[in-house]
């Protein structure tokens, strides 16, 4: 859908139309309905990058399957589980606010953008058992995890995922199992809260529009902003701006001439799915099962096999795998866009993380010239019998990698999502990967503490908050608040159709 709706000199200007920009967005408006809010979108239809449902793995990412989250054993034996125990925290977040937002009418049919999915994780061989083991032990021991499911029995493994164990060569495997996972898709989601906004007073949405400049002012930004279908030119102005751009945005924050962007490179990964759609299999398989990384991947390239549900149809993925490319956008990139964010103040840092990185590089050069045979091999270690004849290769999104002075020698794929902010507090912008998405009210929650206190340090707009994330001002990883947190889960996920 084409919107074409221009709000002048508005309080706050969005770039990008992804998960990120709809859900701050919304929840700026609803802490404070007078703002005049404008996004800008450069295809022309929303959430057509990083948030379609197609290029990305659609997990709702609670730390329940993704052991890139929990990524080794400690030296007594035990996996620390503290960074899966806080994502499951900022995700429940996130999804009380969508279930807020489907409550009061600002969204509706759940049925379209979450689904409830069993998230297993799944490895195979003596070391990697005893791994999954302990961290099974780790999780079951809190509340978050209540009901977490272990098993190294074939048969159990079988019941809860066929394809997993059906053809497969004798050997130890293991598997946990949790029933309240979820399947998203963010783009729908994106477009149900930005269609919200555009029919708010006061806020307006432009797609098919790019934003090719940003000039600091005295109380704001002056954005230049051209139209794609016409080649016109048109300024605005807003108090603040949020660069949601996903691989855009290292362009605009060099544009904007910030001492924050000076020194930051980014670095594009493509993305590739394996696809199945014979109704026989999919039926088959309802689960998203996350395994180990594979020998120097990305953490963002953890394998997975998961259900999903796009297009109003259920279907199978497996992936991802890296793909070498110089975009930094799916849809609206080009070729130069690597080349063209070299620049004098980044150039060493470059070189230095490229030179430390040759792993990487040989990792993706590898992953580019692999053969359906190949990727094949990879998806039989989940899918022992798997015929290459039911699965067919499609591109996916683009992740860039911002890649910054104090990385050093620590490589350049780093877990987590960042938002980079001026010291005027006066634009934002976003940067990262996993588990982005699914955090994506933690992460504009804390764009709004740092940038608009007033909205939520009042006592009008402390209860606007509760109202919309009842457990945002309590620590519900603590033992002592594990029934209140159950009472606001069960009911958002009663209202969410997922229980």
């Amino acid at each position: 859908m084409n919107y074409s709706t221009h709000i002048e000199n508005p309080d706050i200007i969005l770039v990008g139309s992804g998960v990120m920009s709809a859900n701050l967005a919304a929840l700026l408006k609803r802490l404070q309905p007078t703002l005049k809010i404008q996004v800008y979108e450069v295809t022309s239809d929303l959430a057509q990058e990083s948030s379609h449902g197609w290029n990305n793995a659609g997990t709702g990412h609670a730390g329940i399957c993704e052991l890139s989250y929990t990524p080794h054993r400690e030296t007594d034996g035990t996996v620390n589980v503290a960074n899966a125990i806080k994502i499951f925290e900022q995700f429940e977040r996130t999804k009380q606010f969508w279930s807020y937002a489907l409550a009061s009418g600002m969204i509706d049919r759940p049925t379209e953008f979450i689904n409830p999915v069993q998230h297993l994780s799944f490895v195979h061989g003596e070391a990697q058992v005893a791994y999954l083991k302990a961290r099974h032990a780790g999780l079951a021991a809190h509340h978050f995890f209540k009901g977490i499911e272990f098993s190294t029995d074939r048969a159990t493994i079988g019941s809860w995922a066929p394809l997993l164990t059906e053809g497969r060569a004798e050997g130890p495997i293991a598997a946990t199992k949790m029933d309240c996972g979820t399947d998203v898709n963010f783009g729908n989601l994106s477009r149900k809260l930005l269609g919200w906004l555009a029919r708010q007073e006061g806020c307006g949405i432009a797609s098919h529009h790019r934003v090719v400049d940003l000039t600091k002012t005295a109380t704001g930004w002056d954005v230049s902003i051209q139209d794609l279908a016409t080649g016109q030119l048109r300024q605005n102005r807003a108090k603040f701006v949020f660069v949601g751009a996903g691989g855009g945005s290292l362009h605009l924050l060099q544009k904007s001439g910030i001492a924050e962007a000076r020194g930051l490179g980014g670095f594009p990964i493509g993305g590739q799915w394996l696809v199945c759609d014979d109704p026989k299999i999919v039926a088959r398989h309802h689960a998203k099962v996350y395994g180990q990384n594979l020998d120097t991947a990305p953490t963002m390239a953890v394998p997975h096999l998961d259900s999903r549900l796009l297009d109003g149809k259920k279907t199978l993925l497996f992936g991802p795998f890296a793909a070498w490319t110089t975009k930094f956008l799916h849809r609206q990139g080009s070729v130069f866009d690597l080349p063209g964010s070299v620049k004098p103040h980044n150039l060493t840092t470059l070189l230095k993380i490229g030179a430390s990185n040759l792993g990487l590089v040989r990792y993706l050069v590898q992953q580019g010239t692999q053969s359906m045979a190949d990727r094949m091999k990879v998806l039989r270690i989940f899918y022992p019998t798997a015929n290459a004849s039911d699965w067919k290769l499609i591109d996916a999104g683009i992740r860039v990698q911002a890649i910054k002075k104090t990385d050093g020698e620590a490589g350049i794929v780093h877990y987590g999502t960042e938002v980079i902010t001026n010291p005027e507090r006066t634009i934002s912008a976003l940067l990262g990967a996993s588990p982005g998405a699914s955090v994506c009210v933690h992460i504009v929650l804390d764009v709004i503490k740092q940038c608009f206190p007033d909205l939520i340090s009042s006592t009008e707009g402390r209860a606007r908050l509760k109202e919309m994330i009842p457990t945002h001002d309590v620590d519900i990883k603590l033992p002592e608040h594990a029934a209140f947190f159950k009472t606001h889960s069960d009911r958002a996920e009663k209202i969410l159709g997922l229980a």
